[in-house]
């Protein structure tokens, strides 16, 4: 076998890996509601903190999506080299990622001075919609419309919430499926921005 086909062959391995890591994060995340559901049986759980879980550790290039925002802007992930980014994927009719949109927007006030930017791409609302929660929300990170899931497709997911950080060097960090609260953004994400 040569060096070239070697070559191409570990190059596949690397980009399959997501498929694998996310299968791996959503049976984490199922397993993880379960023992949540039956420790706490008789109890209602209050709020997104006790189904935040840590993320999936990834080490790979970040995927190419070019989307366009609420001013009809193209935007690309590549365009956020340099800095540390949360993609969110959510919608404006989900529960859970409307309620951690003000953690994300606590998070973000916070280090957008170091270099962090969430890019909060909506799977399909029309825009007028996604517009007007922006507004009530008081959102003014990064909004993408998204009316054909690529971003859903690209990151091979179809639930919401998910989320994925990208380094400052453009490699693909971590994975969430689910929701997230600052208290985990804080833990897990601020040690990227030192880097």
């Amino acid at each position: 076998m040569s060096k070239k086909t070697t070559g191409k062959k570990n190059k596949s391995r690397k980009t399959n890996l997501l498929p694998l890591i996310l299968a791996g994060l959503g049976i984490i995340a199922l397993i993880a509601v379960g023992l949540i559901l039956n420790t706490n049986q008789g109890e209602e759980i209050e709020s997104i903190d006790a189904l935040t879980f840590p993320p999936v550790e990834v080490n790979q290039p970040a995927p190419e999506l070019t989307l366009f925002d609420l001013d009809g802007n193209e935007v690309s992930l590549k365009d956020f080299l340099g800095e540390v980014i949360l993609v969110n994927n959510w919608a404006t009719w989900c529960p859970p990622c409307r309620e951690e949109m003000p953690e994300f927007k606590a998070y973000y006030d916070k280090y957008k001075d170091q270099g962090f930017q969430v890019v909060a791409i909506e799977a399909g609302e029309p825009e007028a919609e996604v517009r007007d929660f922006v507004e009530g929300a008081g959102l003014d990170f990064v909004i993408l419309l998204d009316p054909e899931n690529k971003s859903l497709l690209t990151f091979q997911q179809n639930s919401l919430p998910n989320s994925f950080v990208i380094d400052r060097q453009g490699n693909l960090r971590m994975a969430w499926l689910g929701t997230i609260n600052g208290a985990t953004l804080e833990k897990y994400v601020t040690p990227l921005l030192k880097e």
